[in-house]
């Protein structure tokens, strides 16, 4: 192909070129082109005249080979095509002076060489088909005239389906072998190699073809002459296709085969031999790997690696069982001495093909795994009976069960193993599905593994599987449950050893169910109180036993209760309990300085006694005992079985000291907001009055809302040492109690508000000394109920804000008056008119 050829003449004017017209006249400058061969002149063409152009040569300047174009007023440019030899000439551009004094140069000359056209290219056409990893040898001869002294660059480029060519690389006179952005590190590697074989052939050899290298290849050819200034022109071109190439994948032509089935015995050897073919298989690097998967069915996710060799020959983890040789190209064979059961699997080989670059790099081209070929490896397997019996049989929930399995009758075992594993089923009614589930498993070295609803117990010892013998086995279970009722079956099963220390399973036997039943039997329970010492007076000590009597229940734990009930079907009160694990714990005594007067203690497998010290007034009712068996259950905890509660006993001293009474005296029923409410809670002795002295009173105030569904609130106490304690509800105004004599305490609500409005009540405990300095407390006693309401008046709700709004208004009329007369004084003064200017024009300008 040969490309359109021009060659351009540009002539400036000197003076106007680059600073601006210095020059007279107009803008726009015409300029006239002559040709001078020897001493003959011709007139070449004009931007004036368009008939300035000779005769000989009007026929080219009119089919436009010869043109001038303006690139500018001062800058025309002169263009000839298609040159001939004769276009060798020296050609003058010039212009029109008009100036009227010359200030440079109004003409100029220039020469030009026409060479003739003497470029050719031949081509060599590449193979067609070169597989990945092979050369490709791209060869182009490139012919000119050597008298012409001119210079050539040669541009392999590859054109891939519609996309446009890429150069690959370049040699050229002046810059020397240049290759493309995309080949650079390709040629810096070795990849891409230029040969030069003389008389104009020049090749190009792309060393490792890959995929991407494919394509419709071409040779570029450039001439070039160099100008004076040492700048090359390019002067002739032309391009040429070498032809398609196509490069084949190896992935492609990669294929991986093994042999047939076989089927082995144990202890023989196992030969599989792996064919490889591939184009161009002699340049890659092969890497082999022999997998095996566990059994016939498994995916690839079950295979695992049996010996690797890799593409320099080495065998990675070789022994003297299993070795891989390479027996012809292509061809590798794996061997595996005295196989065993555990050999039994799909073989296959995987093959990986590398490519080794000219860099010495090698990169994985391809990758394949062959078809599986079924190994069996059989055996004479061992025989053997297995029976299962009960050793030890329950007799009730709780109660230990033995199960024995014996293995009888083995043959063939030889240094084989025996292991066990136990499993449960459920009785259940023939109409409803059964489940099986694994109790344990004893395997061939003696490791216990436990089925999941088991390991709490076997970890806990309360399940205990072992080999009394080397074929019998026990499973124990110390505490038997109801949920252990059920069939059981023992399977036993032979191991025997492989060459590479391992054991495989080779036989399996199960023994016949066994079922595992009791009847049960309903427990009872029965609980005994006794008064060991009465309380015949306050400050004496009260002891009861209570004695438990059980059947039907193994190995049980008891968990006592003393509770009293002050009258006969009244709410009982949790007083003490002590827990099978024999913990003691306070439950509802919490009387302040009595917390260890009372007294629970184990003092037998199934008897208890309770004392209480210091008894008063106030401890006078029934007592029993709430009793509840424990039987141990999975894992150490206690389930609890049967409860029972004792008889009552008595404490029923008489009260020989003053009874007491206690009433609540408002002041004032009725006040206003922010005023002081004031309530005395009174107290008063009928018979015999103590020594006020030998008396003391612990005082309790509530309040009961309106609206409220609550319980009333305390709102502060007093002890019987006269501390004073406040709990005082949200929202509650600030109160007092102060104690104005012996026996009356004054509740003060301080600030009083709405909230405060409600029922109020006083509680009060007595307490006496007697005689031998011990206090004891009397029966709590409760006043009636008083209401207290909060008033509120029209005119005192109302004068705060009537006259906060009487302020306001003032101040704000105030306000208004002088913001008025400030407008009226400075922002509404009379100014004087300005009449218009008769001078329109002049008002508009300012404007």
């Amino acid at each position: 192909m040969e490309n359109a050829f021009f060659t351009y003449f540009i002539f400036f004017l000197a003076f106007g070129w680059g600073h601006g017209r210095v020059y007279e006249g107009p803008s726009e400058q015409d300029f006239d082109w002559k040709v001078q061969r020897g001493s003959h002149e011709l007139q070449l063409i004009s931007t004036f005249d368009p008939a300035y152009s000779d005769r000989s040569l009007q026929g080219r300047v009119d089919s436009g080979d010869i043109a001038v174009v303006r690139l500018g007023d001062d800058t025309v440019e002169l263009r000839i095509r298609n040159l001939k030899e004769s276009d060798s000439a020296t050609y003058r551009c010039s212009t029109p002076s008009t100036d009227s004094v010359i200030k440079g140069n109004y003409n100029d000359d220039v020469e030009l060489k026409v060479i003739g056209d003497s470029l050719k290219l031949s081509p060599v056409a590449p193979p067609a088909l070169v597989p990945e990893g092979g050369p490709i040898d791209l060869r182009c001869t490139v012919t000119v005239d050597p008298t012409a002294h001119t210079y050539l660059s040669i541009t392999w480029s590859v054109r891939r389906g519609s996309s446009p060519s890429e150069d690959i690389l370049t040699f050229s006179p002046e810059r020397g072998v240049t290759a493309a952005i995309g080949s650079s590190q390709r040629y810096a590697d070795g990849g891409l190699r230029l040969t030069l074989q003389g008389g104009g052939a020049y090749g190009l050899v792309l060393t490792e073809a890959v995929p991407t290298d494919q394509g419709v290849f071409a040779c570029t050819a450039k001439e070039f002459v160099l100008e004076e200034g040492g700048v090359w022109q390019e002067i002739m071109q032309r391009s040429v296709d070498l032809g398609e190439v196509q490069v084949t994948p190896t992935a492609q032509s990669l294929t991986v085969a093994m042999e047939a089935n076989s089927t082995l015995s144990v202890g023989d050897t196992l030969n599989l031999t792996c064919s490889i073919a591939a184009d161009g298989l002699g340049a890659l690097g092969l890497e082999v790997t022999w997998l095996v998967s566990s059994a016939p069915g498994g995916g690839p996710t079950d295979s695992r690696v049996l010996v690797r060799m890799g593409r320099d020959g080495v065998v990675t983890d070789p022994s003297d069982l299993v070795g891989v040789t390479r027996v012809g190209t292509g061809v590798f064979r794996l061997v595996l001495h005295d196989v065993g059961l555990s050999e039994s699997g799909l073989y296959s080989c995987m093959v990986r093909a590398w490519i080794r670059q000219t860099s010495g790099k090698w990169y994985q081209a391809a990758e394949k795994t062959s078809n599986s070929a079924l190994v069996l490896v059989t055996m004479i397997e061992p025989e053997f009976k297995v029976t299962l019996q009960e050793v030890v049989a329950p007799q009730a929930s709780g109660d230990p069960t033995e199960l024995e399995c014996r293995v009888t009758d083995v043959s063939r075992l030889k240094d084989g193993r025996l292991g066990v594993s136990w499993r449960y089923r459920e009785d259940t009614p023939a109409d409803l599905p059964t489940s099986t589930r694994s109790v344990a498993t004893l395997d061939e070295q003696g490791n216990l593994l436990p089925g999941d609803e088991y390991t709490e117990r076997v970890e806990k010892g309360l399940l205990v599987l072992s080999r009394v013998k080397p074929d019998t086995f026990k499973l124990r279970f110390l505490h038997t449950h109801d949920s252990d009722k059920g069939a059981y079956s023992c399977t036993a099963s032979a191991w025997t050893p492989q060459r590479h220390g391992g054991w495989a399973k080779s036989t399996e036997v199960q023994s016949d169910p066994l079922s595992v039943s009791w009847t049960p039997k309903s427990p009872s329970l029965s609980v005994l109180a006794q008064t060991l010492r009465e309380a015949s007076s306050g400050g004496s000590t009260f002891e009861m036993s209570c004695l438990v009597t059980a059947e039907d229940l193994q190995n049980p734990s008891y968990s006592v209760l003393v509770q009293t009930e002050e009258a006969a079907g009244g709410k009982a009160r949790r007083i003490l309990s002590l827990s099978p694990d024999s913990v003691l714990k306070l439950e509802e005594w919490d009387e302040l300085g009595r917390l260890d007067s009372v007294v629970l203690e184990k003092t037998g497998s199934a008897e208890f006694r309770f004392r209480l010290y210091g008894t008063q007034v106030s401890d006078r009712g029934s007592y029993f005992c709430e009793v509840s068996a424990w039987t141990p259950g999975a894992g150490g905890a206690w389930t609890k079985a049967i409860s029972a509660v004792s008889n009552k006993v008595q404490i029923t001293f008489a009260d020989s000291g003053p009874a007491f009474n206690v009433s609540i005296q408002p002041d004032i029923a009725r006040v206003l907001p922010g005023q002081t409410a004031k309530m005395e809670c009174v107290m008063s002795a009928v018979g015999v009055p103590p020594k006020a002295a030998d008396v003391s009173y612990e005082v309790r105030w509530y309040q009961s809302r309106l609206r409220s569904l609550d319980r009333p609130a305390l709102l502060v106490s007093v002890d019987r040492l006269g501390v004073v304690r406040k709990s005082l509800p949200n929202g509650s105004s600030d109160c007092s109690l102060e104690q104005t004599d012996g026996q009356t305490f004054a509740l003060q609500i301080h600030s009083a508000r709405g909230d405060d409005a409600g029922e109020y009540y006083c509680t009060a405990t007595p307490w006496l000394r007697s005689s031998s300095g011990t206090w004891t407390s009397g029966r709590e006693l409760t006043s009636d109920r008083v209401f207290l309401s909060i008033t509120f008046t029209l005119w005192d709700s109302l004068k705060l804000p009537l006259l906060y709004g009487v302020g306001a208004s003032l101040a704000v009329g105030l306000l208004s008056v002088l913001l008025g007369f400030s407008c009226a004084k400075w922002c509404c003064r009379n100014s004087r008119h300005t009449p218009r200017s008769q001078n329109g024009l002049l008002d508009l300008e300012m404007d």
